[in-house]
């Protein structure tokens, strides 16, 4: 049984206390964490009251710890990682990796100096269904080489405090790490851009919305993201993967079809966390099941990095206005393992 400690108790901290003590198998949380010891009392008393511990280090050196959780806001995620790497303990962090490329790059040298894959970042679109499948269909052939994506990533509305690089670091950093798996062949970004169509009366002051991200990988494949945070109908995340001998289309959580006062009508999802929730289930399930062959799935450290050095590019081409290059200096031999 593979003995947890958690380190962050917000919402994320919370649902995942739960899900590992009570849907994961080969897995139990001993230790929670939180700066705040209410919230990690909260989180605690979530699963039956397990050691509180407002110090990430005092929780990463207890014995009884084998693996990390990392669910503190994205800021604050280096330390732990770093300690937990140190302590030769296996570490799923939330994403992004961190909030900044060189933190990032620093993690990558840290589990690179210990010889061992210890990191997984919870990207967790890599364990959607659909998002399975359609990798399936671009890696069965069939349909030939994919050409173009065409993405959607829309949210029915954001608060005073989402500003208009959030588009890229928080909303579209999910595109940026899945697509590149999505098309597989070892793709990785280019070139990206960034263009600001008319602002929708629904953005609050400041915030640029809705933007239409370019980004295009080193073998030509080019990707149309359309990053909507206000578009007031719901959750609608969608892709559509145009190849040399046919056209395939992300499926999405289906609901029932009704009809009623004159009306056909079919629900789309409200928030991210009815999308993805089965996702976090399967993705959790996995490291726990990796952590035990004494590996790692999903997106690693470099994964991280890369999306990170990725998301400051489109963050520059906010602001230039130009195409900006994506230089990452090439995927380590550690990472090709």
């Amino acid at each position: 049984m593979l003995k947890v400690g958690i380190v962050g108790c917000g919402m994320i901290g919370k649902e995942h206390a739960k899900r590992i003590q009570y849907k994961i198998m080969g897995a139990e949380v001993v230790a929670v964490c939180d700066v705040f010891e209410a919230g990690a009392k909260a989180a605690s008393d979530l699963i039956g009251g397990v050691k509180i511990y407002t110090d990430a280090d005092a929780l990463i050196a207890d014995p009884e710890v084998d693996a990390v959780v990392v669910t503190t806001p994205g800021n604050f995620h280096k330390n732990p990682i770093l300690s937990a790497i140190k302590a030769g303990k296996p570490v799923f962090t939330e994403k992004p990796l961190t909030t900044t490329a060189a933190d990032c790059k620093e993690i990558v040298d840290a589990e690179m100096a210990s010889g061992k894959h210890l990191v997984q970042v919870g990207f967790m679109r890599r364990y959607d269904r659909g998002y399975n499948q359609v990798r399936e269909l671009i890696q069965s052939g069939e349909f030939g080489k994919p050409m173009i994506l065409k993405c959607t990533h829309r949210a029915e509305s954001v608060d005073d405090s989402y500003t208009t690089e959030m588009a890229v670091t928080d909303t579209a950093i999910h595109e940026i790490d899945v697509l590149p798996w999505l098309i597989g062949d070892g793709e990785e970004w280019d070139e990206v851009q960034c263009l600001f169509p008319r602002t929708t009366k629904n953005a609050h002051e400041g915030l640029a919305d809705p933007q239409v991200m370019i980004m295009k990988t080193k073998s030509g494949v080019i990707c149309v993201l359309e990053v909507n945070v206000n578009c007031g109908f719901g959750y609608d995340i969608n892709c559509e993967v145009v190849c040399e001998d046919g056209v395939i289309n992300l499926p999405c959580p289906s609901f029932p079809t009704t009809r009623k006062n004159f009306e056909v009508a079919t629900a789309i999802e409200k928030n991210w966390i009815l999308r993805f929730i089965d996702s976090y289930d399967v993705e959790l399930q996995d490291w726990v099941d990796n952590v035990a062959k004494g590996t790692t799935g999903g997106s690693s450290a470099w994964d991280g990095y890369v999306a990170a050095v990725t998301a400051d590019a489109l963050v520059a081409a906010q602001k230039s206005g130009k195409i900006e290059k994506v230089v990452t200096g090439g995927t380590p031999d550690f990472y090709k393992k």
